[in-house]
């Protein structure tokens, strides 16, 4: 840029800078401009020193947003374990409540309990009865749950609830009919 341009120009003896002559730069208001290198050299360290402490504020920073991010991960993982668990239970407990209802509605066919062969066969299937109901016509519904974390968890045992399921089971449409035999009740 050319001292015109800029507002400034320079004097001095001979204009030659070599043969030791001070050379003075003076503004277009007419102030002096011999420090101003050295301003500048101090505004740029200073500028340095105030980055290089905001760099050192934040150091570990990146170390707090991967804990974060690796918590956030582990809770997925824990959300998705835990809706896992629970349709692994919901299934089981459909599939108690099947064999249940097969199991009673065959019983009941063959004059026996329904509702006590219903709880053995949903018992050995993982579930309990909540309900056993023999209907007219020889069928019978059958309610049955089970914990969507298994008894041997231990202190996690049915933190998650437990999950339910229906069934109705008995003869075909058209078939004859099976009376109720005695002494069979709703559970």
């Amino acid at each position: 840029m050319s001292a015109a341009r800029d507002g400034t120009h320079e004097s001095g003896a001979s204009g030659d800078t070599s043969a030791g002559t001070a050379t003075e730069r003076t503004t277009t208001d007419g102030s002096s401009d011999v420090g101003r290198a050295d301003r500048d050299r101090c505004a740029a360290d200073a500028r340095a020193n105030r980055d290089e402490r905001a760099v050192h504020r934040e150091r570990g920073a990146g170390t707090v947003v991967v804990l974060a991010l690796a918590a956030v991960v582990v809770l997925l993982a824990l959300a998705v374990g835990a809706l896992g668990a629970a349709q692994r239970a919901r299934g089981a407990a459909q599939a108690a409540a099947d064999l249940g209802a097969l199991a009673a509605a065959t019983a009941w066919r063959q004059g026996a309990d329904p509702c006590a062969t219903a709880a053995e066969a949903v018992r050995r299937n993982g579930g309990e009865v909540v309900a056993c109901v023999p209907e007219d016509g020889g069928i019978v519904g059958v309610r049955a749950s089970r914990a969507a974390v298994g008894p041997e968890v231990g202190p996690w045992a049915g933190a998650l609830g437990a999950a339910g399921a229906h069934a109705r089971a008995g003869p075909r449409p058209g078939a004859a009919p099976v009376s109720a035999p005695t002494g069979a009740g709703s559970t």
